[in-house]
C-alpha cells in the first residue's frame, strides 16, 4: 500500500445517536467532508443499518468512493418494528454498551483501512467517543445536531437543581401553573419559562434516565475541544455567544443542506439525502405539482412523536374541518400503542385534496412552490429546514428541547403559532385558517422569507456558516489530522 504523504487522505470516523433525526444531519456533514477529500466511515448501529439497506438498498451502502458504512451493535434485545427504539432504553445502552465495540472497530480500521483514521466526529450525546478518541490519541470533535438555544437548555439542568426548582414535588406540577414560571436568569436565551425548556427536566425523581443523560451529555459536550452546531450566526447569535464565553472553540455551520449547494453530488449519484430509514415516496411531489403556491398544508411530527388515537383523530378532523388541501406524513407507529385506522367519515371528506403517506423526502417538500405551512413537531432539522425554505409553522412540540425550539419559533422568530399539546379540533382548524389565509399568516409569511434569506446569506461564499466551515476544515480538522 503507498503510504506517501501526498497520497494520504484524513480519514474521519463519524458517529451519530442511533436516530434518524441525529443520522440525517450526519450524513449532510459527511457529504461535505467527502467533497473536501476526507475518506469517510460512518458508524450505525447494527439495527439502523439493517433499516438503511431495507429503505434505500444494498447498492447505497456498498459502492460509494471515499464513503463506507460500519455498524457497531447496540446490546439490547431483538425489535422487530420499523420503528425508532425506546430512546431511554437507547440511551442507557450508548453509555453501558458501546464503548468496548466502538473501540474495537476504531482500532480494526486503523489497521485495515486504507488510511489511518485522523479524527473522530462524534454525535455530542456520545461521551464514550471522546473517551475511545482520548484512549488512542485520536483528535474528536463533538457535534450537537439539535438548537444552540436547545442546548443551553440542557446546561440548565443543574442549576434547576441547585435552585431548588428541581425535583418537582408531585405530578401537579403539569396542570397547577408551575411551568408558566419566568427564568429571567438563564443567559443567552430570552423570555423562557419553565415550560419551554427541554422537557427531559419535568421530573418528579432525580434518577430520571433522560434528564440525568441530556444533563450530564451537554456537560460533557460543552467540555470538548471543538463543537459543531448545524445553526447559523444571524438566527442563534446570543445563545451561541454565550457558549463560546465557555468554549471558544465552537462552529456554526448551518443550515448544512443549503451550505451543501456549493458542493456538486460526486460520481456513483451518493445523496445527503441518502440516510432515510422508512422509504421516501416520490409520488407525493407529483401531487403537489397541481396546487397553486402557498395552498397547500404540509403535516409532518418526525421520526419519534407519539400521540394517543383520540389526538390523531382530533388533528385529523380539525385539518379536514379547514378545507385546505394537505399533505400528510403518518408513520405507521405514530399512534401509541396498536395499529390504527383514520375513520372513514375523515377520509371521505379529504379524499380530493389529501395525500397520506407514511415518509418523504422533506426538503425536496418543503422546497416545493405549493406548500404554504409545516405543522410541525419543532424537532431542529425541520426547524432549520423550514427557515431555510422560507415556510411558516403550526408548533405541536412533543419533547425535548421541541418546546424550546417551538418558543423561538413562536417568540424570537416571529413565524409560528403553538397548537394546544392537548389537541382540540376547533382550535386545528382556527389556526390552519388564520396560518393559510388570514393576516397574522401572511406577517409570519413574510418574517418566514426574511430568514429564508439570512439562511441564504450564511451559507453564501464569504457568508458565516461558509466561512466557518472552511475555517473548521483548514484551522481544526486539517491540523489535527497532521
Amino acid at each position: 500500500m503507498d503510504t506517501t504523504p501526498h497520497k494520504q487522505k484524513p480519514h474521519a470516523v463519524c458517529v451519530p445517536f442511533p436516530s434518524q433525526g441525529h443520522v440525517n444531519p450526519f450524513m449532510q456533514l459527511t457529504k461535505l467532508l467527502r467533497c473536501m477529500g476526507f475518506h469517510i466511515t460512518f458508524v450505525n448501529t447494527e439495527f439502523n443499518h439493517k433499516r438503511l439497506v431495507k429503505s434505500l438498498g444494498q447498492d447505497f451502502v456498498k459502492d460509494i468512493p471515499d464513503f463506507e458504512f460500519e455498524t457497531i451493535p447496540d446490546g439490547l434485545p431483538p425489535f422487530d418494528k420499523d420503528a425508532t427504539q425506546d430512546i431511554p432504553t437507547l440511551c442507557e445502552a450508548t453509555r453501558n454498551n458501546f464503548y468496548a465495540p466502538f473501540k474495537e472497530l476504531v482500532n480494526k480500521l486503523n489497521s485495515s483501512s486504507p488510511y489511518p483514521v485522523t479524527c473522530i466526529i462524534a454525535d455530542g450525546n456520545f461521551d464514550f467517543a471522546g473517551r475511545v478518541a482520548k484512549d488512542l490519541g485520536i483528535p474528536e470533535l463533538q457535534f450537537w445536531t439539535a438548537s444552540t438555544c436547545g442546548f443551553l437548555g440542557y446546561l440548565q439542568f443543574d442549576e434547576l437543581v441547585k435552585r431548588a426548582i428541581l425535583p418537582f414535588k408531585d405530578e401537579n406540577f403539569v396542570a397547577d401553573g408551575t411551568l408558566d414560571t419566568s427564568l429571567d436568569w438563564i443567559s443567552g436565551i430570552k423570555d423562557m419559562r419553565l415550560k419551554d425548556l427541554p422537557s427531559f427536566m419535568r421530573v418528579t425523581d432525580l434518577n430520571d434516565i433522560m434528564f440525568n443523560f441530556m444533563g450530564s451529555e451537554a456537560q460533557s459536550c460543552l467540555r470538548s475541544s471543538t463543537i459543531i452546531i448545524n445553526t447559523f450566526e444571524e438566527l442563534e447569535c446570543e445563545a451561541l455567544e454565550t457558549l463560546r464565553a465557555q468554549n471558544p472553540n465552537i462552529y456554526s455551520i448551518g443550515p448544512l443542506h443549503m451550505l451543501g449547494r456549493h458542493f456538486p453530488e460526486k460520481e456513483n449519484g451518493f445523496k445527503a439525502s441518502g440516510s432515510s430509514f422508512w422509504k421516501n415516496d416520490t409520488e407525493c411531489i407529483k401531487w403537489l405539482d397541481k396546487w397553486e403556491a402557498c395552498s397547500v398544508l404540509y403535516i409532518n411530527y418526525g421520526s419519534i412523536t407519539v400521540m394517543t388515537d383520540h389526538h390523531l383523530n382530533e388533528f385529523a378532523f380539525g385539518i379536514a374541518n379547514s378545507k385546505v388541501p394537505f399533505l400528510w406524513i403518518m408513520r405507521p407507529d405514530v399512534v401509541i400503542g396498536e395499529s390504527f385506522n383514520l375513520p372513514q367519515e375523515f377520509l371521505d371528506e379529504v379524499k380530493d385534496r389529501s395525500y397520506i403517506t407514511t415518509w418523504c423526502f422533506q426538503e425536496q417538500v418543503l422546497s416545493h412552490p405549493s406548500i404554504g405551512v409545516f405543522l410541525t413537531h419543532c424537532g431542529w432539522n425541520s426547524t432549520i429546514e423550514a427557515i431555510s425554505f422560507g415556510v411558516p409553522t403550526i408548533c405541536w412540540p412533543f419533547y425535548a428541547e421541541q418546546q424550546t425550539n417551538c418558543r423561538y419559533l413562536c417568540n424570537s422568530w416571529k413565524m409560528g403559532m403553538e397548537i394546544n399539546h392537548d389537541v382540540k379540533r376547533e382550535e386545528i382548524t382556527e389556526l390552519v385558517m388564520e396560518m393559510m389565509k388570514g393576516d397574522k399568516g401572511k406577517e409570519m409569511k413574510q418574517k418566514s422569507l426574511e430568514w429564508k434569506k439570512k439562511a441564504k446569506n450564511a451559507t453564501e461564499l464569504g457568508g458565516s456558516s461558509y466561512n466557518n466551515f472552511n475555517n473548521l476544515i483548514k484551522k481544526v480538522i486539517h491540523h489535527k489530522a497532521i
